[in-house]
């Protein structure tokens, strides 16, 4: 692995993680692409444990309240209890599937053609559902977010373990049928995605110890680390901002665009 290719995929990681265009796509297509061999696990973990740090960074103010109402137990911070007992209920759908996956011999989605499909269907339903159904959304917080709800959007997460669909992408979909505005779709996706992607990291980590030696150099993990540190906050900050006055359009867009790129390169 060289020292661009380290930076590129830690930047890229920290962009698609975050925004609803599906991570694992883009690092599949990026090593297409530029004919790059597969990151060693080593790199797999530096750059998700910096996607983990920068959610975590960023919504410290929820985890802290959500984590002190769960030990405290204060009357006054039961919403906050119950939203942390929603997200760990939600998660649970990811979890199961991922397990499943994680010991499959051989993992059927991660192919050009699925994503292809996955990457302009799941942009058509994204279109219909922010642009076209009549759906009143007069949810503005994530803590009213009730459990079904929750488990709606939990189960819709499990379906981003397909690449080309993109965890907070289709989270931030049904979020929406669910009657949560834009805003509030995107942080309780985010909320939501912090278990998966700290477990996610703990796997890679495990796989790092567990690995007989360094596929990849410091140097190149403290790179791709800082890469997707950097590019997960500032991504996060300015998506949030963004869908306080804009629709999914944009992203609709470059959806399509790259799927039918792909279909052009190796179709």
């Amino acid at each position: 692995m060289t020292l661009i290719q380290a930076l590129v995929l830690g930047i890229v990681q920290g962009i698609t993680e975050f925004l609803p265009i599906s991570s694992s796509a883009h690092l599949i297509i990026m090593s297409d692409i530029f004919k790059w061999v597969e990151q060693p696990v080593e790199f797999d973990a530096a750059i998700h444990l910096a996607t983990l740090f920068a959610v975590l960074i960023f919504f410290r103010s929820d985890i802290f309240k959500i984590t002190k109402a769960t030990l405290t137990r204060d009357p006054k911070d039961k919403t906050y209890r119950r939203l942390g007992f929603v997200i760990l209920i939600a998660t649970i759908p990811a979890l199961v599937l991922g397990a499943v996956l994680k010991f499959a011999p051989e993992n059927p989605f991660r192919n050009i053609n699925v994503i292809v499909v996955a990457m302009i269907g799941w942009s058509v339903v994204m279109f219909i559902v922010d642009q076209v159904l009549k759906i009143p959304r007069n949810i503005h917080d994530p803590k009213d977010v009730t459990l079904k709800k929750g488990v709606h959007i939990g189960l819709a997460q499990a379906l981003a373990l397909i690449p080309g669909t993109s965890r907070s992408g289709i989270t931030m979909v049904v979020g929406l049928v669910e009657g949560l505005d834009r805003p509030t779709a995107a942080r309780f996706a985010f909320l939501l995605g912090i278990p998966v992607i700290a477990i996610a990291g703990v796997i890679s980590v495990y796989d790092l110890v567990t690995s007989p030696e360094l596929g990849v150099s410091l140097i190149n993990l403290t790179i791709g680390f800082i890469g997707a540190f950097a590019a997960g906050i500032l991504t996060i900050k300015l998506l949030l901002k963004f869908l306080q006055k804009h629709s999914f359009n944009v992203f609709v867009i470059y959806r399509i665009i790259l799927g039918i790129l792909l279909i052009i390169l190796f179709w």
